[in-house]
């Protein structure tokens, strides 16, 4: 149940941290936000990246072993990039729709899930 509940902690951090770190590149599709400055973007980057701490630290607080989880640190680090590719990817797909996925770009996502298998291969 740790682990399940470590996940999906880590999926609502990812969220709070795509948007944080992308969403602010739609701000010119939004009236009144073209004109923002920079110092702005970031406040508002800032403001978002702490719902993703509120998340983050949690999800490694509860999965890491050291505290009663089910993971190692390396583990939780593992998980915590794949997932942000997911939610980076699902992200890019739905707000993003001039980019594209290309063949080596899931060749590399596969590259990254065998990186998840050995990391968890006991």
């Amino acid at each position: 149940m740790k682990a399940t509940y470590t996940i999906l902690l880590l999926i609502l951090s990812n969220l709070f941290m795509t948007l944080a770190w992308y969403g602010h590149l739609k701000f010119a599709d939004w009236k009144g936000f073209s004109k923002l400055s920079l110092f702005s973007i970031i406040a508002i980057s800032w403001g978002v990246a702490f719902f993703e701490y509120c998340f983050q630290v949690p999800a490694n607080k509860l999965g890491y072993h050291g505290n009663g989880g089910p993971f190692s640190l390396v583990e939780l680090k593992v998980l915590q990039e794949v997932i942000t590719l997911l939610v980076f990817t699902a992200f890019t797909l739905v707000a993003f729709r001039n980019e594209s996925l290309r063949t080596n770009h899931l060749i590399g996502f596969g590259f990254l899930v065998l990186a998840v298998y050995f990391v968890f291969k006991k």
